[in-house]
């Protein structure tokens, strides 16, 4: 049993040096769109075993917001990222915001907000009447 165990870890690490993980990112330079080009057309593969990651860039510009998106290495991303923290003020024309990250298509559309607001306005609180009863002695 040990040594099928074995076997099947090397089969294993053999196919994964075969068969590089391939990374899909979404792809876009500089292009003013309304949907911040996440659709299906934009998505490509990345250099495998050399860009694990997709990069996100938003710039705030005096026309509206334009996006960069494209295929990068993890930890390249992480250094231009930290480097662009300080011009990274959402909203703000000139702001320029970097974000890397590595899981496929991580890059594309925001994920919809989820409100942890209700929907309808909060019930009123519910008034307990209590009603106390004296009990005595009756003559």
């Amino acid at each position: 049993m040990q040594s099928f165990v074995l076997l099947a870890s090397l089969c294993g690490c053999v196919l994964c040096s075969v068969w590089p993980f391939q990374m899909q990112c979404y792809h876009c330079e500089e292009t003013l769109l309304d949907n911040d080009c996440s659709a299906p057309k934009f998505i490509v593969n990345c250099t495998a075993n050399v860009q694990n990651a997709c990069q996100k860039e938003v710039i705030v510009g005096e026309n509206g917001v334009s996006y960069r998106k494209a295929c990068a290495s993890f930890s390249t991303c992480l250094i231009v990222s930290a480097g662009y923290q300080s011009f990274c003020v959402p909203g703000r024309v000139g702001s320029v915001c970097i974000s890397c990250c590595n899981t496929p298509l991580c890059n594309g559309p925001r994920p919809p907000r989820i409100s942890l607001a209700p929907t309808h306005p909060p019930a009123r609180p519910t008034t307990l009447l209590i009603i106390t009863v004296a009990v005595g002695t009756l003559p």
